[in-house]
């Protein structure tokens, strides 16, 4: 899979921008400076420096050497620090009770069996009282045909997420449509659902 996003991300311009989803900066209320934060393919980066702009410990975690190499540029340009790993989410393992926070965008590659093992591993490696900031396209996006995977088993419902997190207490979890402007990559009025939950103490 890394290839295929080596060639995705082999572009002059940020496939996805520069600047962070709109949905995280929403979350910035909840954002306390010097939490550890995981920012799940994470990409070119805009995400996991934007969060490092905020006074967090930022893990940027991604399959795609290209994209971590434009993620590291545009750290070095907006003058902050946050480590980096190179790695396939269903292959690495992050450890038990390890980040405060963990930012997972736009997700949506893995099949439905996957995605299991994926939101298992995000869980156990949130600390108790932890949070989980989750954005994705809901099945309807492959009408908008704006952004994401074509496959609607990729896609995300709201019984989905709250079952697939029921053993997480759910402070927001929203379907919405609104105009995104994210790059080449996620462009126009799309189909999304937002999800905040925290981990039990």
């Amino acid at each position: 899979m890394s290839s295929i996003w080596d060639e995705r991300y082999a572009i002059e311009d940020y496939l996805f921008g520069t600047e962070p989803n709109a949905f995280l900066v929403t979350q910035r209320h909840l954002l306390m400076p010097g939490a550890s934060v995981l920012a799940v393919a994470d990409g070119e980066g805009r995400n996991g420096v934007w969060l490092a702009e905020q006074g967090l410990r930022v893990l940027s975690v991604d399959s795609s050497v290209v994209a971590q190499n434009k993620a590291r540029a545009l750290a070095q340009q907006r003058g902050v620090a946050l480590d980096f790993e190179l790695a396939d989410l269903l292959q690495s393992q992050r450890g038990e009770n390890r980040f405060d926070v963990i930012v997972a965008i736009f997700i949506q590659f893995a099949a439905p069996e996957q995605r299991e093992q994926i939101f298992a591993k995000l869980k156990r490696s949130l600390k108790p009282g932890g949070l989980l900031l989750l954005q994705g396209y809901t099945p309807r996006q492959l009408e908008y045909g704006t952004g994401g995977p074509p496959h609607a088993e990729n896609l995300y419902t709201e019984p989905m997420l709250r079952g697939a997190f029921a053993d997480m207490e759910i402070l927001h979890l929203r379907e919405h449509d609104d105009l995104v402007s994210e790059g080449a990559g996620h462009s126009g009025m799309s189909a999304l659902i937002d999800l905040v939950a925290r981990k039990f103490s």
